[in-house]
């Protein structure tokens, strides 16, 4: 059981009989009335996330979900497959299931894929990723302006905006969970 002290980002627990993962919560302590626990909550099977707010103390049931490591392997039309590295099972995730993460993929990348009463559900890719830029406008030189950023596109197709110094071919360390630029990267530290 899991309590409205116990919960992190992250943790996984069962509402009306669905699994969900808590994305954002915050405890609550009006000066009436009794505490609560505003969170939200994304549906470990659709995406779709909820606004729920529990009581301070209540218990709910924590999702028996398992995490197995695999690798991405290809996209193809009808969606991503990944092998698990101990066994070589094979699993297909389709692009509305992955959501941005699947602008991050990068082939052999190791990814922990939630299975829920044997179904994959859904993929946790890691937090950072180090990724080429393939196309930028050229910064213009002279230009120090702070925080100005240009888009840039990876190589794996995805935007993101990076300050005005990357160029083309640069290596750029990425947070894939908000999607933004974190640092260059030498490609010896690659």
């Amino acid at each position: 059981m899991l309590e409205t002290s116990d919960f992190k980002k992250g943790a996984k627990l069962i509402h009306n009989g669905v699994p969900y993962v808590i994305v954002d919560f915050q405890h609550v302590k009006p000066g009436k009335g009794n505490a609560f626990t505003r969170t939200r909550i994304k549906n470990l099977q659709t995406g779709s996330v909820l606004e729920i707010t529990y009581k301070s103390g209540e218990r709910l049931e924590e999702a028996d979900v398992e995490g197995k490591k695999m690798s991405f392997l290809y996209k193809d039309a009808d969606g991503y497959n990944f092998m698990d590295v101990k066994n070589y099972d094979q699993v297909q995730l389709t692009a509305e299931v992955l959501g941005d993460a699947r602008n991050y993929l990068l082939p052999e990348m190791i990814c922990d894929i939630v299975f829920w009463k044997g179904r994959a559900l859904t993929a946790e890719i890691p937090q950072h990723v180090v990724l080429e830029v393939t196309y930028c406008e050229p910064g213009v030189r002279g230009d120090t302006a702070t925080n100005v950023t240009k888009p840039a596109t990876l190589e794996t197709g995805a935007v993101v905006p990076v300050p005005l110094f990357i160029n083309t071919g640069d290596k750029v360390k990425v947070d894939t969970s908000e999607g933004t630029y974190i640092e260059r990267v030498s490609i010896g530290n690659g």
